[in-house]
Formats: C-alpha cells, structure tokens, sequence
C-alpha cells in the first residue's frame, strides 16, 4: 500500500487529507501527521512513500528551506499551499518538489498527484500547467536538436529502447543525449535527475505543451 505523511498545521486539511486518502483507490495510507516538518523526518513518518508538505508552517514566510532539506534526502514531496503565485510554484519545483497544488485543487488531484509521486510519473494539476505556460526566467539550456528530439520521444514512449527503435538510434545514444540534457539543466542550476522532474523541464521552457503528453 502507498504511504503518506502530512506536514500541515491545520487540523481540519489533515482530516480531509486522512478522509481522501482513506477513500482512494488503491487506498492510501497516512503513517502520520502534524504541525511540523519534524512528523516527516520521525518514525513512522519517515518511512513514508510520499510527503505531502504545507509551504507556509508559520508567519515567517514559505519553507523552502525545509522543503529543499526533504528533496536532498531523496523524499518525494507534493507542495499542497494556500499560495498560489507563479514565483512561489516555480521556486518550489526548482528546488525539486515532485508537484505543487494549491488548496483549492481538492481531493482530486491530491490524491492523484501522491499516486503519481509513489510511482515516479509525472503529474500537472492545473496550478502548475499555468506557473509552466507563463514561466519567462532566462536560466534555460540550450538542447541541441536531437536532444530535444531524444527529449520528447522518451516523453512519450515507455522505454528507451523504444525511443531508439522510433527514431532509427541506438540505445546508448539514446542515453547520452538525455544525460547530457540533465547535465545542461544542472548547470544552470535545474537539476532533472529523473523523467518526471525533466518533463517538468520540458513543460516550463516550452519544448512540450502538457495536453501533449
């Protein structure tokens, strides 16, 4: 079964996250839940497949800090925040949260967005589509055509080797031309260490539009 914990200090959100959860299918279950980002770091909390994480824990502004501590320990975190500004979506998904919904979202694509977490696939609620489509910022790498090209195809393919067999490549320059786009990504400070965070990539700097995927 898929594990969740639930960083929020609103009691009444981590009832109704408890309730969705609770009424998924395949349900989901929350190992815990609290005020602090602690619940996510301690037992049993910290064993769970997926954190769901509220930005803004108090008034001294959105926990990025916290956030970027849980991705660098490699937990897939869901952003679930009252913001919804463009610069606040965009900033969490460079630190390398796996999504972010607003409240407003609800049960439906909260629970879809965890499944999607559990599993690694990528996941945009509308939210994020919007932050994506108007996202301007000039710190974008410069793919080669077919990096772009590899890019796409593995977008929507199942495997590299069927990107290959598409588009008359090997396997292994297949691989080296998605290494080197992670590699440019990095290097301008948006790192994509998996297919998910690279389609999220893709989507930003407008290579794909997100009903094409």
């Amino acid at each position: 079964m898929i594990s969740v914990v639930v960083v929020d200090d609103h009691p009444v959100v981590i009832a109704g996250v408890r309730a969705w959860c609770s009424l998924a299918d395949p349900p989901i279950q929350v190992l815990d839940a609290g005020p602090t980002v602690a619940t996510a770091w301690l037992p049993p909390g910290n064993g769970a497949d997926v954190v769901v994480f509220d930005l803004q824990l108090d008034l001294t502004g959105p926990a990025y800090g916290d956030l970027k501590r849980l991705v660098d320990a490699g937990r897939q975190v869901v952003v679930y925040s009252m913001r919804a500004d463009r610069e606040t979506v965009l900033n969490c998904l460079d630190i390398g949260a796996f999504t972010y919904l607003t409240k407003a979202e609800g049960e439906d694509h909260l629970v879809a967005a965890t499944l999607a977490a559990a599993q690694n696939v990528p996941y945009l609620p509308p939210m994020l589509s919007g932050a994506f489509g108007t996202d301007n910022r000039p710190d974008r790498p410069r793919l080669s055509p077919r990096e772009t090209e590899v890019l796409l195809e593995w977008f929507r393919s199942e495997s590299k080797e069927m990107v290959a067999k598409r588009l008359h490549l090997t396997v292994r320059r297949v691989n080296a031309c998605l290494e080197r786009a992670r590699i440019k990504y990095a290097n301008v400070g948006r790192p994509a260490p998996t297919k998910a965070a690279l389609v999220a990539r893709a989507i930003q700097d407008g290579l794909v539009q997100a009903d094409e995927l």
